[in-house]
């Protein structure tokens, strides 16, 4: 039986389709809302409306294989299905619905044969490039049937560097979102996370990128040194106490092995899973650590997705990353719920809570070459000269500049979940006309700035809408006049006029807003 948002996602999705869109939706999901379900009800409802219908159920890795297929069998005990998997030493081609693992199908689209429906878990590791795994089947997939449709399950329906996976070139053109994360923590379907400051914090001043993401061995040199594993893991000792299964994120592979032995060198039993551990054991420690009988596991790269451990109450993140989905696969992996556990901690030594922002509004990434325009710049104090914003000294007269200030940006108790704002100083702001899409109404648009290189936050007063929005923002717009000392003529004034007069006002010295989606909140406004 499904949940009532399970069903509404494939209710969604037939109405997606029934409405005449081309191409392949993609649906997107929290980690832990029970997409193995769906996906067992849609390819059950597939073939027995339609008998012939020759269904491929893609993902990358073995656990998600037997996952998928397990749930399958419980939705359908008597469903004609078949494996494909050389981690599971399965062969079985010629059933209806085929449970394939990408790296064992790659290239074995004429031995498949003809296929009505694809679905893909974790389906955001499809690259952009015509290039991998799943881009070659899908090729040869399309040879053989034209009119093959794609299906998409993702908690991150976007790639580093790449933007959405619905940005071309994309296999997807849509994204359906019938449900939050919000939403199903507060059925009861999903555990709470909590998130809480650390005094260790892994810096990674100097550390290159590639690709957009840290260098690997750049990144483990700089977070991977006794001193600061000793730090991180008393820590994680003295704020896990009352913590029965701990997930550690760490930067590498040595990096996690380095810290498995110092848990276990201040007693606690923890193992570390690499892509280098032998499957058997994995498999072995895996069992023991969803068991309870292995108290703190330690990865590098290998249980962000399609790990499920309903148990696990701590996640340790000591692995700083420029990717948001790499961010929220990991804090997900705490989302599940279990019997006597209540929440999940979860303690950003890396400093990506509050670099991405809470799970419930991460932005995605731009796509390569999206950040255009010109170079942020500074004025040399002693010359006058204009610089570019990231010299130390200027080049005219060698005036050294003064070390740049850390970002003054933070979460309210590094709140992951976003139920809080987050703070930002405010240097200066701007008042416009803006000409609402929604209505074609005039409003006022009002943007906070803290820097050149700190990304600006926007509000919209809809001070000439009708009923209940329209005065409450006018009741904003005359307390945030009188506190920035501005008299404003509200009888005759043009909106452009009165944005001119607010710009000269005293902004506030400070504001905590809220990300919500592509749009911002503000909760607060403190003058001093």
């Amino acid at each position: 039986m499904l949940r009532e948002y399970q069903q509404r996602t494939i209710n969604e999705l037939y109405a997606w389709f029934e409405a005449g869109n081309e191409g392949n939706p993609c649906l997107v999901l929290p980690t832990g809302s029970g997409k193995s379900h769906i996906i067992a009800a849609l390819c059950k409802d597939a073939l027995q409306s339609w008998p012939e219908t020759r269904i491929l159920m893609l993902t990358h890795v073995k656990e998600l294989i037997v996952q998928n297929a397990e749930k399958m069998r419980q939705h359908w005990p008597n469903a004609p299905l078949g494996i494909y998997s050389a981690g599971l030493g399965r062969k079985e081609l010629g059933e209806p619905i085929t449970f394939a693992g990408i790296q064992s199908v790659r290239s074995k689209a004429k031995l498949i044969g003809h296929v009505d429906l694809i679905i893909i878990d974790e389906c955001h590791l499809i690259g952009h490039k015509d290039e991998g795994g799943y881009r070659t089947l899908l090729s040869g997939i399309y040879e053989t049937n034209p009119n093959v449709r794609v299906i998409g399950l993702t908690a991150t329906p976007y790639r580093l560097g790449h933007g959405y996976i619905t940005d071309k070139p994309a296999i997807f053109d849509a994204l359906i979102a019938p449900t939050s994360i919000e939403e199903l923590i507060f059925k009861g379907y999903l555990s709470n996370l909590r998130s809480k400051l650390t005094a260790t914090k892994l810096e990674v001043d100097g550390v290159h990128k590639r690709g957009g993401e840290y260098i690997e061995a750049e990144l483990q040199a700089a977070v991977d040194t006794t001193d600061k594993n000793s730090k991180v893991v008393a820590e994680i000792i003295k704020l896990g106490a009352e913590r029965k299964s701990w997930l550690i994120f760490c930067a590498g592979v040595n990096h996690a092995n380095h810290i498995k032995e110092a848990l276990q060198g201040e007693g606690i039993v923890a193992e570390c899973v690499t892509g280098e551990t032998a499957s058997a054991e994995r498999d072995r420690m895996l069992k023991e650590f969803k068991a309870g009988r292995i108290q703190a596991l330690t990865n590098a790269n290998v249980l962000t997705t399609g790990f499920d451990a309903p148990g696990i109450d701590l996640i340790a993140m000591l692995r700083p990353t420029m990717s948001p989905g790499l961010y929220v696969q990991m804090a997900g992996r705490g989302l599940r719920i279990a019997d006597g556990k209540t929440d999940c901690l979860v303690l950003d030594f890396a400093g990506v809570v509050e670099q991405h922002g809470p799970i419930t509004a991460v932005i995605p990434p731009p796509k390569k070459g999206d950040k255009v325009g010109e170079a942020p710049v500074k004025v040399c104090d002693n010359c006058q000269e204009i610089c570019h914003l990231s010299v130390r000294e200027c080049p005219a007269c060698g005036t050294p500049f003064p070390e740049p200030e850390r970002p003054t940006l933070r979460l309210h108790n590094m709140d992951i979940m976003g139920a809080e704002g987050m703070d930002m100083d405010v240097t200066s702001w701007t008042w416009r006309k803006h000409i609402s899409r929604a209505s074609g109404k005039e409003m006022l648009s009002l943007t906070y700035y803290r820097s050149l290189s700190d990304p600006p936050v926007t509000e919209y007063l809809a001070v000439t809408h009708d009923g209940y929005a329209g005065e409450k923002s006018r009741r904003l717009l005359a307390d945030i006049a009188y506190k920035a000392g501005v008299v404003l003529d509200y009888g005759t004034a043009e909106l452009h006029e009165m944005a001119q007069t607010l710009t000269e006002g005293q902004p506030p010295s400070e504001i905590e807003f809220r990300r919500e989606g592509k749009f911002f909140t503000v909760l607060q406004r403190t003058w001093t």
